[in-house]
């Protein structure tokens, strides 16, 4: 694979940028190799400066649902700037799109609108502070919520595997209403709320984590956690930023059957483009600026071309047959995995369209089994496959997606080219080295 544009370009930006880039991850560091720098995507592919052609498993982090420049979306796209970028004023578009996510999503009966992932959760943490008038938030080990400093303890994604699990800069006054504890563990969760009672304003999760690689949440942990919410009278926010209309058109909820009480959204929802949004109850949304006294606001908060392009893609989304042609593909793929997961003693955690390949003999159902994968030897399993055209997300702790682009040809090839390497690098030592 020839790089030598790429790292040329990853030396000029280490001087502009930390770290050489806009958000961690990208940076290669957990793989020991300077990013590839992309030039163009389309459908499943992307293309690097240097002309080398990947097969994408990572989709932007799990945007390109449809796959990469969807013509209807670029129209959608192109018709709304010769309108103009920017208004800082209503729009109509902003009112279909809020109405396209409350009409998927039951627990939803009004949204806000916002530009990132991270502003929707902030939001949606503040919110439910004031209306439940208490302080404490409890998260779970690995769960990533975005860089709000309230968040950044014990968080998984770009923070997995540093020196410390949160971030300098963050006063300890701002996290001691943040309590972490174990996924999957019903009987931390009965601990906290028994120690803190009555004080717990609410707990955030994603229902299907995707940011300490996939882990899937076991029988009854959903239910426990939303009958432990109403006993205590906290409430439940399900991030689903990542989750949001990737599985079914509306959250992951409808397919879980467990409904929260607030629910924050992202990447799908603007087809591409920076979007976010937190909706609840009219009764708990009621509270929000100018309606009530949570303030919130924000300049860009949709805008009307990152709202066409969302639009354009939930009513893409709303044919169901795109969701069940998304599955067959990625059933019979994962099928596949498995034999060669078995084959080589590692773990493949699969919800739906989503996808982590551990390399673990253990079974992986949260943060610590997580770390306790060989991130080294997927260091270099990555690095193979990348050179062999295959873009996995770069991080053993993150998630991996099939597209509505994805050809079976792709799929079959990404296969051969896993069986190939998924035994050959293992290094057998069981460090992490993120």
């Amino acid at each position: 694979m020839n790089n030598t544009l790429s790292s040329q370009a990853y030396n000029s930006a280490l001087q502009l940028m930390p770290g050489g880039v806009n958000s961690p991850v990208r940076s290669f560091k957990c793989i020991g190799i300077p990013p590839v720098f992309i030039k163009k995507a389309f459908g499943s592919t992307l293309k690097d400066i240097d002309g080398n052609r990947y097969i994408d498993f990572c989709l932007s982090w799990g945007v390109s649902i449809l796959g990469h420049a969807h013509p209807e979306i670029k129209q959608a796209v192109h018709e709304a700037v010769e309108n103009g970028s920017s208004y800082g004023a209503p729009t109509l578009l902003e009112t279909e799109l809020a109405s396209l996510i409350v009409k998927s999503t039951p627990s939803v009966e009004k949204v806000r609108l916002v530009s990132s992932g991270t502003e929707a959760v902030m939001s949606a943490i503040r919110l439910a502070r004031a209306y439940t008038k208490r302080d404490i938030i409890i998260k779970f080990d690995g769960g990533y919520h975005g860089h709000s400093d309230m968040l950044l303890v014990k968080a998984g994604s770009g923070l997995a595997g540093e020196t410390s699990t949160s971030s300098q800069g963050v006063p300890d006054q701002v996290v001691n209403h943040t309590v972490s504890i174990p996924f999957n563990d019903t009987n931390a969760l009965h601990e906290v709320f028994k120690k803190y009672s009555r004080n717990i304003a609410a707990v955030i999760l994603e229902p299907v984590p995707a940011n300490m690689g996939v882990v899937l949440p076991q029988e009854g942990f959903l239910e426990t956690i939303r009958r432990i919410t109403r006993q205590y009278g906290s409430l439940l926010i399900f991030d689903e930023v990542i989750t949001g209309f990737r599985f079914c058109f509306g959250g992951v909820q409808k397919l879980l059957g467990v409904e929260p009480d607030i629910t924050t959204f992202g990447k799908i929802i603007g087809g591409g483009f920076p979007v976010g949004a937190y909706g609840a109850s009219k009764e708990i949304m009621s509270l929000i600026a100018p309606e009530g006294p949570v303030y919130q606001a924000g300049t860009l908060s949709g805008n009307p071309v990152a709202v066409s392009a969302g639009i354009a893609t939930l009513k893409l989304l709303s044919d169901e047959v795109i969701y069940s042609e998304i599955a067959q593909k990625s059933s019979r793929f994962f099928e596949k995995l498995q034999a060669i997961a078995n084959k080589n003693s590692l773990q493949l955690n699969v919800f739906r369209n989503m996808f982590t390949l551990y390399f673990s003999k253990d079974k992986v159902n949260d943060f610590a089994s997580a770390q306790k994968a060989d991130h080294s030897a997927f260091a270099k399993f990555y690095i193979e496959l990348l050179k062999e055209g295959i873009y996995l997300s770069p991080s053993g702790y993150e998630a991996n997606f099939i597209s509505l682009a994805h050809t079976e040809e792709e799929l079959e090839r990404t296969v051969k080219k896993i069986n190939l390497y998924a035994g050959a690098k293992k290094s057998h030592n069981n460090q992490n080295n993120k």
